[in-house]
């Protein structure tokens, strides 16, 4: 009797709505880079604090424990896992690689005459050395390194404020420090998969900023440093910049004074849910109309790529949601999952080829616990995103309820679709049905997709139904790491082909169909 009445009570709780959904399966619409999962690692130190909270532990570069098991095997999970170092404080960093620079010390804080109220922090070869030893592990079987680094440079470093204007910095880029950098990574065989340069100075900046054309200069030096370094064009590391918040008039300016083939990949940063302090973080992040309100400036960056820079490609380098470390009782929860899950969907419809997550530890966005590293909800729907959604992307639309947010792209490796599916409604349940638009010029009829092999489901939600858990349940299992301290498996759920797809409310679905036949996929 009780199980009925539970039955019962969840029934009348969440209705069902039906919903069609139609994908165009002839043309892609966008491509993403295989590797569109990214992750940042920071230079925060411990006293890294906001709103009397320091969250960020033993996780910046200078402090963070290598040596860790489920940090090591969270990355390895990926084979491989693109990780930007870089961050705020980037632009303060110098390396110490020649042994001339007296007291070689990480940053200390400092109340004046330093951005964000620390001191210049001092990278040594000992501390370089274990970095790269770490990201340059290869894993078993696959005999590739488990990470893809972005190393962000110090933009700062050779100029000084300007004496009239307050924020400004002028003068050109120094180049020998990161000259100094590359050659001896090169000598160690360290592999680099991209330099950007500088972190958040475009636009009117967040604590110093450059003006668009020097920036543009500086790029150029750069890309001849790298085609010095590495004379070699195959294995030549990406240009990445300028690593900010995108400004129309500063970006089209920088891009147009930049050069042919100079940029490879134009990087700006998101943190559309404001400071993460805000109350209004856990409503925000369930609200499709909020959400759908940062889609302008993902057209603009790419439509500014189309008309400037043809040959590069958009990257998100950084997106926390919440400034200042995250939203406190949001960031690590999978609530956070909407927001997150909804943005590389978004992107990669704007045609942007990387996206990558502050942060991989560290603050309250931490994909891993800052203090333990036991995975957070997002780690898996990171993960999930990697191994489903493959890098050609379809158009997919409904005229259902806007709670209901759906992604396509064809699936990774094998035949078929993948499908994410955003379920933001705390009561409606959505039973879907599929069409398949072949019509090139918009016509009609679409035909009703009816799948006759299994098809792959992976549900996830959080435990006993409240979205602030940072703990997520995987089809009903909650996902635990192993006695081993491995990543779970994560199994889908077989389903018939011939029944609708049921997400219930207050839940995200990766769906497989194998026998999804969109050309664009084969």
């Amino acid at each position: 009797l009780t199980f009925f009445a539970v039955l019962l009570s969840c029934l009348s709780v969440s209705k069902a709505e039906k919903v069609e959904v139609v994908v165009e399966g002839a043309t892609s619409i966008a491509q993403t880079d295989e590797d569109f999962i990214c992750v940042a690692l920071d230079w925060w130190p411990t006293n890294k604090c906001d709103y009397n909270q320091c969250p960020w532990g033993q996780a910046g570069l200078f402090n963070l424990d290598l040596n860790n098991k489920i940090l090591e095997k969270a990355i390895k999970a990926f084979h491989p896992l693109r990780i930007r170092v870089g961050g705020s404080l980037q632009d303060q960093v110098v390396y110490n690689i020649r042994n001339n620079i007296e007291n070689c010390q990480p940053f200390q804080k400092q109340d004046k005459g330093f951005l964000f109220g620390f001191s210049i922090g001092c990278l040594d070869i000992k501390r370089w050395d274990e970095l790269n030893e770490f990201f340059n592990q290869t894993r078993y079987k696959f005999m590739t390194y488990i990470a893809k680094v972005t190393f962000g440079l110090n933009a700062l470093i050779g100029r000084k404020e300007s004496e009239t204007e307050k924020t400004l910095w002028v003068g050109d880029w120094y180049s020998h420090n990161a000259r100094d950098l590359m050659s001896y990574t090169i000598s160690k065989g360290y592999k680099i998969d991209s330099y950007e340069l500088g972190n958040e100075l475009c636009g009117v900046g967040v604590s110093a900023r450059i003006e668009a054309k020097q920036y543009a200069k500086d790029m150029a030096t750069l890309k001849n440093l790298v085609k010095e370094m590495y004379p070699k064009p195959k294995t030549q590391p990406k240009i990445l910049g300028p690593g900010g918040f995108y400004d129309k008039k500063w970006f089209n300016t920088f891009l147009d004074a930049s050069g042919h083939d100079v940029i490879d990949g134009v990087t700006h940063h998101i943190y559309n849910l404001g400071p993460g302090n805000n109350p209004d973080v856990v409503r925000r992040v369930q609200d499709p109309f909020f959400l759908t309100q940062i889609a302008q400036t993902f057209k603009d960056v790419s439509n500014a790529i189309d008309k400037f820079a043809p040959w590069s490609g958009a990257w998100v380098s950084e997106s926390g949601g919440a400034y200042n470390s995250g939203g406190q009782l949001v960031s690590y929860t999978f609530a956070f999952g909407f927001w997150y899950l909804d943005q590389l969907g978004m992107t990669s419809i704007y045609n942007h080829k990387v996206y990558c997550r502050q942060a991989l530890t560290g603050g309250n966005y931490a994909l891993l616990n800052t203090t333990t590293f036991i995975p957070n909800p997002d780690y898996y729907g990171a993960l999930l995103w990697h191994r489903v959604m493959g890098s050609k992307v379809l158009s997919v639309t409904h005229k259902g309820s806007p709670y209901l947010r759906v992604y396509s792209h064809c699936a990774k490796k094998e035949p078929g679709v993948s499908f994410v599916f955003i379920n933001l409604s705390k009561n409606t349940s959505f039973e879907i049905d599929l069409f398949h638009d072949l019509n090139l010029n918009g016509g009609s009829p679409n035909f009703e997709f009816k799948g006759h092999k299994e098809r792959e489901e992976y549900h996830l939600t959080p435990k006993d139904g409240n979205i602030l858990s940072s703990v997520v349940l995987l089809n009903g299992t909650p996902l635990e790491l192993l006695d081993s301290l491995e990543i779970p498996e994560l199994k889908p759920k077989l389903v018939v082909g011939l029944t609708p797809i049921r997400i219930v409310a207050h839940s995200i679905a990766f769906v497989t169909i194998r026998d999804f036949n969109a050309p664009a996929c084969s």
